[in-house]
């Protein structure tokens, strides 16, 4: 890596040790290119992108590139989600059969939607017959999944679905809005009119500002022995769709997994959560609302991370015992393959983003981003 390090942005005073933090990151070779950013009560505290947007370190990384960000995409679509509960349009304890009526077959007649974004559907890979390529179909793989029978009982813990869960919560919204997909309705009633710069389903316009990242260079602690979930949500061939990271994989809403955008934008969206349900001054969610989709639905040892997890309607939960995202009881959040991390903490009113293009192969708790939230409470 280069010496001089490339670092731009804004800090508010008194967070000078995130800054630190982050360069130290750096220092220590443990990051590339990255960028963090950080609400506090609605104001920007924290706005730093630092090192390099490509392999080489030979462009600079700059506030124009936007990262994948890969299972964060999951906490961004939730709140999508949430948004329609607050309409009406959805409700989290409505059946999943009610509005997809194909998804009754094999015993899921009276899974929920929240059950179903709390990864308790038992649907977390597709078996053979399938190729990776088969994801790029979104019909097919909704009725695949739809006729498929539930690996364990319903009300028997969570399995996460790394990239089955965007098909499902995306099919349920599809049916639920007469044809508005999650990736629509970010666009068209969350970020268009906010200028944040996130998206899921990407523009072939804005290929060109992707970043680009590196692989993980170790399998994911816990995965040495991987059984039959693991095996089926990330082992297979098939597991997840062909060419990650090429212009298909850009291009294709997969609510699960392949947002795109900035540090910046995933704390901005995310600081709904933590807010008081507002975004650029209109009211998204009702407190009401905001409980329910940050709600713990279901806790204990995942069968798929080998991590013991609490699940909201999509967001992965902390609480009095098990801290994922800081020191909050209440706080929620989500990781990205690769590092990514964004959360919400409603008591302390502060929400996080991070975006990085040295990935790591820690599924939840990436190193970096923990010490960077370190810093940032150490700053409060």
């Amino acid at each position: 890596m280069k010496n001089d390090l490339p670092l731009s942005g804004a800090i508010a005073p008194g967070f000078d040790a995130v800054r630190d933090e982050f360069v130290c990151l750096f220092t220590e070779e443990i990051e590339r290119g990255g960028a963090v950013a950080v609400y506090l009560d609605g104001q920007l505290v924290v706005d730093l992108v630092a090192g390099w947007a490509d392999r080489a370190c030979e462009t600079t990384f700059s506030t124009n590139h936007i990262a994948p960000v890969f299972s964060c995409s999951k906490a961004i679509s939730s709140l999508v989600i949430a948004s329609l509960v607050e309409q009406g349009t959805l409700s989290y304890n409505q059946k999943v059969s009610d509005i997809w009526p194909e998804f009754a077959a094999q015993g899921k007649a009276d899974i929920t939607v929240g059950q179903v974004l709390s990864h308790q559907a038992g649907l977390v890979g597709i078996e053979a017959p399938w190729e990776p390529e088969d994801w790029f179909d979104w019909d097919k793989t909704c009725e695949r999944l739809a006729a498929m029978k539930p690996m364990w009982s319903l009300g028997d813990g969570s399995g996460y679905h790394p990239i089955s869960w965007g098909y499902l919560a995306g099919e349920i919204v599809l049916r639920a809005t007469n044809g508005r997909s999650i990736g629509t309705i970010l666009r068209e009633d969350f970020c268009q009119p906010n200028d944040i710069d996130f998206m899921i389903g990407l523009p072939d316009a804005e290929h060109g500002r992707v970043v680009q990242t590196s692989k993980p260079t170790r399998i994911p602690s816990g995965f040495a022995n991987a059984n039959e979930f693991q095996q089926l949500a990330f082992l297979k061939p098939w597991s997840s769709p062909g060419r990650k990271g090429g212009a298909a994989w850009r291009r294709m809403e997969i609510p699960s997994a392949n947002g795109h955008g900035t540090a910046k934008a995933m704390a901005k969206l995310i600081s709904i959560f933590a807010g008081d349900g507002t975004l650029g001054g209109k009211q998204i969610l009702s407190d009401k609302t905001r409980t329910d989709a940050m709600k713990q639905r279901v806790c204990g040892q995942d069968r798929v991370l080998p991590h013991e997890l609490g699940f909201g309607a999509g967001l992965i939960c902390n609480s009095k015992n098990r801290h994922v995202y800081g020191p909050g009881d209440n706080t929620v959040g989500h990781t990205g393959f690769g590092g990514s991390v964004l959360f919400a903490d409603p008591d302390k009113r502060l929400s996080f983003g991070y975006v990085t293009t040295k990935q790591d192969s820690e599924l939840v708790k990436d190193v970096r981003a923990a010490r960077l939230t370190k810093a940032v409470y150490e700053c409060l």
